[in-house]
């Protein structure tokens, strides 16, 4: 059964679908964030909201990076 996605925010096509891996998170990423992508032009956005995810993408990748900072750092310190 196809989950009900938002139409796409770009052209309004209502059949997007779910998303399983990207680069900027991985498999979990997308799940977090409800990301999906358009068929029809390849738009990747919020499938609850019908938003874009650009946002939430950034902060996901900036808090990602400081907990690799921080648990990679005390390793090298040494």
């Amino acid at each position: 059964m196809t989950e009900p996605y938002a139409p796409c925010p770009k052209c309004g096509t209502t059949d997007p679908k779910k998303v399983g891996m990207t680069w900027w998170g991985g498999a979990l990423g997308p799940r977090l964030f409800s990301h999906v992508k358009c068929t029809k032009c390849g738009t990747g956005f919020n499938g609850r909201s019908g938003r874009s995810n650009q946002g939430a993408i950034a902060i996901y990748l900036i808090v990602s990076g400081v907990i690799v900072i921080a648990v990679l750092f005390p390793m090298f310190r040494r």
